[in-house]
C-alpha cells in the first residue's frame, strides 16, 4: 500500500494533511511545555508549603520540635521538599527529551515537507508543460491538415475551369502540394510529440510522482512514529521518578509510624516537671472556740505566696516543698504575726501591755472569705526570691544560676548551660591546637611564615578557655547544688541555721494551734504531730545563701516597748532605731529589720516610720 499508487491524483491533500501533522507535533509540544511549567509551579509551591512549616532556627519553635509527633512532622516536611524535586526532575526531563527534541524534529520536518512537495510541484509542472507542447503540436498538425484541404479544392476547381489559365492553374497545384507537404510535417512533429508526451506521462505517474508520494508517506509515517514515542517517554518520564516519591511516601510513613505517645507524654513531664510536692487537704476550723488558724503541714493557705509552700519542719524532713524561698525571707513567709496588732500602751511605760489582746473590733474572717480570696487573689511579687528576682521573672530575664526555676527544671537548664560550655572550650582548644602546628610549621619552615604572629592569638585563646573552665566550674557547682552532691555547708550556714532554729521552735510548736492568715497572705505550715522544728543544713539554706536580703526603705523609732512572741514578729525596746524593709500593707503591721539575722514584723501603731524618699516616690 502506497501513496504513489493509490494517491497519485491526490496531491492538493496530501499536502494539506502533511501540513495538519506538523500542527498536531506542534500543538502536542505545547501540551508537554504546558505540562513542565504546571510541574515547576507545583514543585515551587510545594517548597514554599515546607518552608512555610519549617520552624525557625535558634526559637521557641524549634525546642518544640523534640517531641515524636512533631519530629515526624518535621520528616514530612523534608520529605516534601524532596517530593517537590522529583516534580523539577520530571519538568526538566520533559523538557530536554520531549519539548526540546520535537521542536528540532519540528523544524526538520517542515525542510524536508517543503523539499518534497518543492519536487512534486516541479514534475507536475514538466508534464503540464508536455501536455501544452502537445496540444500545440496538435492544433498546428490539426490547422495544417486543413489548409491543405482547402488547397487541394481550390487547385481542383481552378482545374476544371477552362477561363483559368494555364499558369493559374499550375500556382494552385503547387500550392496544393505545399500545403499537404505542411500537414505532412505537422502530421509528424506532432506524432512525435505525442509519443513524448506518452512517455513522459508514464514516467511522470509511474515513476516521479510514486517516488515523491512515497518519501511524503515515509516522512509522515516517521512523524507519528515519532509522536508516539513522545508519548511514550511523557509516560517512562514520569514512571522513573515513581520509585523516589514511592520512597519519600514511604519515609513518611515510617515517620508517622515512630510517634509515641507514650514517649512524648514522658517529655512532657520532662519539660515541665517542678519536683514540688501537691499540697494536702485545708484543716477543719472550729467556729465554737475563738478562731485560730491551724497551720497545716501542706496547706495551700492564700494564693499570695503564688503557690509556694513552706518546708516542712519535724524529726523526719522531707525537704523543701517550694524552693523560691530564701532563709533571710522566711520570717515574712511564716509573716506577721497572723493576728491584728495590739493597740499601744495607755502610757508610754516600757512594761505597760507588752503583747496586749486582741482589739475586739477585730472580727476574724470565716474560711470561705479566706477561700475566696485565695481563688481570686493575685500572688504578691514580694513572696518571690526578691523584687528585682520577681521583676526579672516578670520580663522574662532569669537570673544566671536558674534560681528562679524549679528544682528539675533548673537542673536541667544548669546541665544545658555546662554542655554547652564544653562544647565552646572543645573548640576553642581545636583552634588553639590548630595554631599550634601552625606555629611549629613557621618555626621549622620560617621563610613561610612569622611564628610570633600567632603568639596573641594563642595567649587569647588560653584566655578564653579559662574563662569557660571557670564558668564550668561555677555552673558545675549549682549543678552539683541541686542534684545535693555539694558537700556540709560553710560554718556560718550552720551558725545562721542554728540562730534560726533556735528563735523559731516555740513559734512553730505554737503554730499547730494558731493557723492565722498573714499580713501579706504567705503560707505557712502544720506541724501537727511533732513537737521539735528541725531544719536540715543541707535541705533547706544551702540553696539560698547566696540571695540578697529585702533592701531598706527607710527607718524607724520604737514609741514603746513590744516583746514579739508570735511567729513572724521581732521585740524592739522603747527609743530603739531599726530599718524598716516594707510598709503597713493596711493590716496594721509593719516589717523591719534589726541586723543581717533579725527581722520581723511589730504593731504600726508601735513604731515612728521615717520613710526614704525614693521609697515614697516608687
Amino acid at each position: 500500500m502506497s501513496w504513489g499508487t493509490e494517491l497519485w491524483d491526490q496531491f492538493d491533500n496530501l499536502e494539506k494533511h502533511t501540513q495538519w501533522g506538523i500542527d498536531v507535533l506542534e500543538k502536542y509540544i505545547k501540551f508537554v511545555k504546558e505540562r513542565t511549567e504546571i510541574e515547576l509551579s507545583y514543585a515551587k509551591q510545594l517548597r514554599n508549603l515546607s518552608k512555610k512549616y519549617q520552624p525557625k532556627k535558634n526559637s521557641k519553635e524549634e525546642e518544640e520540635y523534640r517531641y515524636t509527633s512533631t519530629r515526624a512532622f518535621l520528616a514530612t516536611l523534608n520529605e516534601m521538599n524532596d517530593y517537590a524535586g522529583q516534580h523539577e526532575v520530571i519538568s526538566e526531563n520533559m523538557t530536554s527529551l520531549i519539548t526540546g527534541e520535537l521542536t528540532r524534529y519540528v523544524q526538520e520536518l517542515k525542510q524536508e515537507r517543503k523539499s518534497h512537495f518543492h519536487d512534486g510541484r516541479k514534475a507536475q509542472q514538466h508534464i503540464e508543460t508536455c501536455w501544452k507542447q502537445l496540444e500545440a503540436s496538435k492544433r498546428r498538425f490539426e490547422r495544417d491538415c486543413k489548409e491543405a484541404d482547402r488547397a487541394q479544392q481550390y487547385f481542383e476547381k481552378m482545374d476544371a475551369d477552362i477561363n483559368v489559365t494555364k499558369a493559374d492553374v499550375e500556382k494552385a497545384r503547387q500550392q496544393a502540394q505545399l500545403r499537404h507537404q505542411m500537414a505532412e510535417d505537422s502530421k509528424a512533429e506532432y506524432s512525435s510529440t505525442l509519443q513524448k508526451f506518452n512517455s513522459e506521462q508514464h514516467e511522470h505517474y509511474y515513476t516521479h510522482i510514486p517516488s515523491i508520494f512515497q518519501k511524503i508517506q515515509e516522512m509522515e509515517e516517521r512523524r507519528i512514529v515519532r509522536i508516539g514515542e513522545s508519548m511514550k517517554t511523557f509516560a517512562e518520564v514520569d514512571r522513573q521518578v515513581i520509585p523516589i516519591i514511592g520512597k519519600c511516601l514511604d519515609e513518611i510513613t515510617k515517620a508517622a509510624e515512630s510517634v509515641d505517645h507514650k514517649n512524648d507524654s514522658q517529655m512532657v513531664i520532662e519539660a515541665f516537671k517542678s519536683g514540688f510536692e501537691p499540697p494536702g487537704d485545708i484543716e477543719f476550723e472550729d467556729f465554737t472556740q475563738p478562731m485560730k488558724r491551724t497551720v497545716s503541714e501542706t496547706s495551700l493557705s492564700n494564693s499570695r505566696a503564688d503557690g509556694r509552700s513552706e518546708p516542712k519542719f519535724g524529726g523526719k524532713s522531707k525537704g523543701k516543698l517550694w524552693p523560691f524561698i530564701k532563709k533571710n525571707k522566711l520570717m515574712s513567709l511564716l509573716t506577721s504575726p497572723h493576728q491584728p496588732p495590739p493597740p499601744p500602751p495607755a502610757s508610754a511605760s516600757p512594761s505597760a501591755v507588752p503583747n496586749g489582746p486582741q482589739s475586739p473590733k477585730q472580727q476574724k474572717e470565716p474560711l470561705s472569705h479566706r477561700f475566696n480570696e485565695f481563688m481570686t487573689s493575685k500572688p504578691k511579687i514580694h513572696c518571690f526570691r526578691s523584687l528585682k528576682r520577681g521583676l526579672s521573672l516578670k520580663l522574662g530575664a532569669g537570673p544566671e544560676d536558674f534560681s528562679n526555676l524549679p528544682p528539675e527544671q533548673r537542673r536541667k537548664k544548669l546541665q544545658q548551660k555546662v554542655d554547652e560550655l564544653n562544647r565552646d572550650i572543645q573548640k576553642e582548644m581545636d583552634q588553639r591546637d590548630a595554631l599550634t602546628k601552625m606555629k611549629d610549621v613557621y618555626i621549622k619552615n620560617p621563610q613561610m611564615g612569622d611564628a610570633a604572629s600567632v603568639d596573641q592569638r594563642l595567649a587569647e585563646l588560653g584566655q578564653n578557655i579559662e574563662k569557660l573552665r571557670l564558668e564550668v566550674q561555677k555552673f558545675e557547682g549549682w549543678l552539683a547544688e541541686v542534684e545535693g552532691r555539694l558537700p556540709a555547708r560553710s560554718e556560718q550556714a550552720r551558725r545562721q541555721s542554728g540562730l534560726y532554729e533556735a528563735q523559731n521552735t516555740s513559734a512553730m510548736n505554737s503554730c499547730a494551734q494558731d493557723r492565722e492568715s498573714s499580713p501579706d497572705g504567705s503560707y505557712t505550715e502544720e506541724q501537727s504531730q511533732e513537737t521539735e522544728m528541725k531544719v536540715p543544713a543541707t535541705d533547706f539554706d544551702d540553696e539560698f545563701d547566696d540571695e540578697e536580703p529585702l533592701p531598706t526603705i527607710g527607718t524607724c523609732k520604737a514609741l514603746y516597748t513590744f516583746e514579739g512572741q508570735n511567729e513572724g514578729t521581732i521585740s524592739v525596746a522603747e527609743g530603739e532605731m531599726l530599718y524598716v524593709i516594707e510598709e503597713d500593707k493596711g493590716d496594721g503591721w509593719t516589717r523591719i529589720r534589726r541586723n543581717e539575722d533579725e527581722e520581723g514584723y511589730v504593731p504600726t501603731s508601735y513604731v515612728e516610720v521615717y520613710l526614704d524618699k525614693n521609697a515614697k516616690d516608687s
